[in-house]
């Protein structure tokens, strides 16, 4: 049956003088149970996921998310559409008192390998799919991204201009979900987290309000960079832009035996003063097939292009070399290339922390892998992946205090590590959660250890059951809470959107 509302209600909605009052079946449709079908302005609703599914309009990548099925899907066409469907959500949601049935996902990519990260069991998905505008502005100073694009229908168009912004670097990585979260880049040394780059958001808040968030709004703008899906819905990033062309790039990789050296070089550069503003490097170890490799993505983002720079010489001299696809290509190519290493439709899981850099402990972290790793390493389809990435004051300084992710210059030069694995049974779930769980634990103690731990959690590789909010230190989470309990009096995006990470 159709969720009943109050004709009483005078909720105002936003559009000109229409009350909650007047609102027809077509817009209790969004959550009509029953399957009835209707629209909301041009918003297209579908009763099933499975039908939007099978004719691709709902791709994610994590097989976790793909079997979540809501009993409702909300496919916007415009920010007004998605002020429309907030509007009548949020309405819902309240006058329900936030029932199973009225609660909310929000889709952009599709990326975050959670159950119910981007869509709602048994209530509303409302997928931003078709909100994939990419315009540069008339100087080429500034890109407007629509929440539902993909990296990989970003770069190409600016490929083609001889643009970059510091955005994603896996193509098939949702636009909405990477910036939200804060958002690493191969430019980075130059421009700081993906976050410090957004000049405006244009987000629908609870009940339906249209608002263009910058630096006239302060405390909204900080909220958003690194706040996730916590304020309302973004339809539009608006990020900074800069004169680019093809670099250097590529994957090399080694035998497990070349470890020391390549820690060695990994601590060299991750500590260098000045850091080389240039490089972006991601150090990893993979199992796959029953044995474990070395895997190192270079990127080199100086334009013209400069092979081999001196930065990455300590990595690249190592011999021997297993495979080597260094090149030089455009950005859309590096992104692909990354692509590969997540295909989507396995079951998949992040788990991720923070440390100091040091030697040893990378040493250690690695051990600490390689024991969670045996009792699973027979997992059907397993593939089993540890990477550290340089995290120097050179980004982490480049908008402290104007991001809510609470680093400065106090925190030193930082390791982001990352364990992530994919795998095909869903009976391998809770071995290989468990693994994972075993493998942090021992990371953050032997972090203790050493004097270097870090409570910062990158929330776009935060498992479920971390807390990346509080990661950002107290300061800062209580700063979110207070831009929530202004702009979301009655907390929807807290109790009515219960996937990723609430304040």
């Amino acid at each position: 049956m159709p969720v009943k509302l109050h004709a009483s209600a005078r909720q105002r909605s936003p559009f000109g003088n229409m009350y909650l009052a007047d609102l027809k079946a077509e817009s209790l449709a969004v959550v009509n149970l029953s399957g009835t079908l209707g629209f909301v302005k041009s918003i297209k609703i579908t009763h099933s996921l499975l039908r939007a599914w099978s004719q691709g309009r709902l791709p994610t990548v994590c097989q976790q998310e793909q079997t979540v099925t809501p009993n409702c899907v909300v496919q916007p066409l415009s920010t007004e559409d998605v002020s429309a469907a907030i509007f009548v959500l949020s309405v819902v949601a309240n006058q329900t008192r936030f029932s199973n049935e009225c609660k909310f996902a929000i889709k952009g990519g599709g990326h975050t390998p959670q159950r119910g990260a981007a869509n709602q069991p048994a209530g509303v998905t409302v997928d931003l799919g078709a909100l994939k505008q990419v315009k540069v502005s008339s100087d080429r100073k500034v890109t407007s991204i629509g929440p539902g694009s993909r990296w990989g229908d970003v770069y190409p168009q600016l490929d083609a201009q001889n643009l970059a912004i510091p955005g994603g670097r896996v193509a098939i990585v949702g636009v909405g979900g990477l910036v939200t979260g804060g958002g690493v880049s191969f430019f980075s040394g130059r421009y700081g987290f993906v976050c410090d780059n957004v000049v405006n958001y244009e987000l629908v808040l609870p009940y339906g309000k249209v608002l263009n968030v910058n630096a006239s709004t302060p405390d909204l703008f900080k909220a958003l960079k690194g706040g996730s899906n916590n304020f309302g819905v973004v339809t539009r990033f608006d990020m900074k832009t800069f004169a680019s062309g093809k670099f250097w790039g590529g994957f090399i990789f080694y035998p497990l035996s070349k470890m020391p050296q390549h820690v060695a070089a990994f601590v060299g550069l991750a500590g260098a003063q000045p850091f080389d503003p240039f490089a972006a490097l991601i150090h990893s170890y993979d199992y796959v097939a029953g044995s474990w490799q070395i895997a190192n993505n270079y990127q080199y983002t100086k334009v013209p292009a400069q092979p081999y720079p001196p930065t990455f010489r300590p990595f690249t001299d190592i011999k021997p070399q297993t495979a080597n696809t260094m090149r030089t290509s455009a950005l859309t190519d590096f992104t692909l290339e990354l692509a590969v290493t997540s295909p989507p439709g396995k079951r998949q899981l992040f788990i991720t922390l923070t440390h100091g850099l040091s030697g040893p402990l990378i040493t250690e972290i690695f051990k600490a892998a390689d024991a969670a790793l045996q009792p699973i390493k027979l997992a059907l389809g397993l593939v089993y992946s540890l990477s550290y990435q340089p995290l120097p004051t050179a980004i982490t300084t480049k908008a402290s205090g104007t991001n809510s992710l609470g680093l400065d210059a106090s925190d030193g030069n930082l390791v982001l590590t990352l364990l992530g694995a994919q795998w095909t049974l869903a009976s391998d779930d809770a071995a290989i959660t468990a693994a994972a769980n075993q493998w942090l634990a021992a990371a953050k103690a032997a972090a203790a250890k050493a004097g270097l731990s870090n409570e910062y959690v990158y929330l776009n590789y935060a498992a479920p059951g971390q807390d990346p909010v509080t990661g950002y230190g107290a300061a800062n989470k209580a700063g979110l809470r207070r831009v929530s309990a202004r702009f979301d009096r009655d907390q929807i995006f807290q109790r009515a959107v219960p996937g990723a990470f609430k304040l």
